[in-house]
């Protein structure tokens, strides 16, 4: 079955970037100059997802208005004969591009997040992106874990080996190796200390999972927390079918950290086109100073 359904839990506060997202979403921080919530969505878009359902909180309508057509901007654009711009503005949500939005009434986790878009998601096979983690590659990872989805039929968690004084910052999986790259999961875990973690490989931000974590979800008692955590419903669901963890091919940025924010910009605008050139450039001169 293809995967045409992605779920984006944008609901959190964002707390760690305090005062920048008082007054507007922490997935609308730019990365260069996109926004972090469009390159997950570029990154759906890309494996074939063409509905996007947005789980939301309140200070999120930003979000809403950047997936919505701006008809001043691309009057004004159009009028000013700066086509290219333009291309820009409308480019952010294709024609076959569906946006829906949700609310998670209260925040009670990323499991509870991805359970307000159940009705959404209508039995189907679907895909969680964080947009918290950049993650690029060669093959962009989602479409990557698609491709695993389309040959195994069951659920796929990205995976990254971490260090192992990390390990409390992630869920780590364990389990039997199928191949290089792919684990059969027997056992999940989140945030577990260092003495206690069963490996050092802790899921990212990328989920392709079937309609049977819905239930799996909902039976699980509170968490790590006190809150209704996806990896309890992870747990839940291997007992009773696949899943599999992928070690994807790319690289994550933590953008939901200071540090993994400032090396997303300093990396990606590296390589920008524009002004790719000109940041070498004052970095060399840094450097030399």
């Amino acid at each position: 079955m293809q995967i045409t359904k992605a779920i984006f839990p944008v609901a959190g506060l964002g707390t760690r970037f305090l005062p920048a997202t008082k007054a507007q979403p922490k997935e609308m921080l730019p990365v260069v100059d996109k926004p972090l919530i469009q390159y997950a969505v570029e990154e759906a878009y890309d494996a074939g997802i063409r509905e996007m359902i947005f789980v939301t909180g309140r200070h999120k309508r930003p979000i809403e208005d950047h997936f919505d057509t701006a008809f001043e901007l691309e009057y004004e654009l159009e009028q000013a004969g700066k086509r290219e711009l333009l291309n820009v503005v409308q480019s952010i949500k294709p024609a076959d591009m569906e946006c829906v939005f949700v609310r998670q009434p209260k925040s009670l986790g990323l499991g509870h997040a991805v359970l307000c878009g159940e009705r959404l998601v209508r039995g189907e096979p679907f895909a969680v992106l964080l947009a918290d983690d950049l993650m690029v590659g060669d093959t962009p990872v989602l479409r990557q874990m698609v491709e695993q989805f389309e040959q195994w039929g069951a659920s796929i968690l990205a995976v990254q080996e971490v260090p192992q004084e990390q390990t409390k910052r992630y869920g780590i999986v364990a389990g039997t190796q199928v191949n290089s790259h792919l684990m059969d999961v027997s056992r999940i875990v989140e945030k577990p200390s260092p003495e206690q973690a069963p490996s050092r490989l802790g899921v990212a931000g990328r989920y392709i999972l079937t309609p049977g974590i819905f239930e799996q979800i909902r039976s699980q008692p509170r968490g790590v927390g006190n809150e209704i955590q996806l990896t309890d419903g992870i747990a839940g669901l291997l007992r009773q079918e696949k899943v599999f963890a992928f070690q994807y091919q790319g690289k994550r940025y933590d953008c939901g950290s200071k540090e993994g924010f400032l090396e997303a910009n300093i990396e990606l605008g590296l390589q920008h086109p524009q002004v790719g050139p000109w940041l070498k450039q004052y970095l060399k001169q840094m450097q030399l100073g």
